[in-house]
């Protein structure tokens, strides 16, 4: 389990971090939402031990953070160095020495690793010679030497392909459960498929703590999606037809110069099928019509906005 209580951190004048408390319970999975700049990597830094914060404490498994339970922390900082020189196999044993295993378990230690990411195949390969994803699993290896019951993960899919980042995500999934992850990513859609809530930070403050679900539902829009052959622009008459709709929004045209528009109505009312008989009686073609949905990208934006405006 991770807490922060009133966790501040100054630099001069400036403010890294102001007056932040969380908790994430043992065993969850919780994306760390931020732009460039808003507090994450100080957040972690300051959750592993790495620097000190100004005002707060942290706890890990109700005990302040300290020498004892360091050892229960598993960091993959963002861009994680890497021992090039050495093989896969040396990394994962040389980490397991630093970590302070005995010599007789350091082996074990590799080879379970090694199995555990499907590393096999580059087992005894140098590491300056791997590709992107292999060397994101190496690190990976790394942090959980010693089985560390907390993981903190810095952006561990940046630079990867779509391939690779699936890979990455079905590794981090196995390890729900068995550990208590913080994962910060820019990839909100992998955000959404791994994480059981998110926590969103924003110059320094944390604007919002929940399920990705509910956060979602807070700015639902009740959104349709219309690509209409209409010449003779008669879709403004729909407003005045359907009393629901609230705004009519022209996007764009396509190669075929259908028409996009984006028609937005009262919350809770489905006006789908009224749209549609609508539509034909105004002799307007309908090519596609869906609604939308709110993503988590939507919120992001959103609540940074509005944080913005404050």
């Amino acid at each position: 389990m991770i807490e922060l209580k009133n966790v501040t951190k100054k630099y001069g004048d400036f403010k890294a971090l102001d007056d932040v408390s969380f908790k994430i319970e043992k065993g969850e999975i919780v994306g760390f939402l931020g732009q460039n700049g808003a507090g994450k990597t100080t957040t972690m830094k300051i959750i592993t031990g790495l620097i000190e914060p100004t005002e707060g404490q942290v706890f890990i498994n109700n005990e302040p953070i300290g020498k004892k339970n360091k050892t229960k922390i598993g960091f993959m900082p963002e861009n994680t160095p890497l021992y090039d020189s050495l093989t896969v196999k040396e990394f994962i044993s040389f980490m397991a020495e630093i970590k302070g295993l005995k010599r007789a378990d350091r082996k074990k230690e590799a080879a379970n690793l090694i199995s555990k990411l499907n590393l096999q195949s580059v087992e005894n390969k140098v590491i300056k010679n791997l590709s992107k994803g292999y060397k994101q699993r190496v690190s990976l290896a790394g942090v959980l030497v010693g089985n560390p019951e907390v993981l903190i993960l810095d952006e561990p899919n940046v630079g990867l392909d779509p391939k690779q980042i699936i890979e990455v995500r079905n590794l981090i999934t196995s390890l729900k459960g068995d550990h208590t992850i913080l994962l910060s990513s820019h990839i909100l859609t992998e955000i959404n498929q791994i994480c059981d809530r998110v926590i969103i930070i924003d110059n320094g403050k944390i604007i919002a703590t929940d399920t990705t679900e509910n956060l979602e539902n807070r700015i639902e829009k009740n959104i349709i999606n219309v690509v209409v052959e209409d010449p003779d622009n008669n879709i403004d008459k729909i407003k005045n037809s359907i009393k629901e709709i609230t705004d009519i929004k022209f996007i764009g045209k396509n190669d075929d110069n259908d028409k996009e528009y984006q028609i937005e109505a009262d919350s809770g009312v489905d006006i789908r099928k009224e749209l549609m008989s609508k539509l034909s009686e105004l002799n307007i073609t309908i090519v596609e019509l869906k609604k939308t949905k709110t993503t988590l990208e939507d919120v992001f934006v959103n609540l940074v906005d509005e944080e913005g405006d404050k």
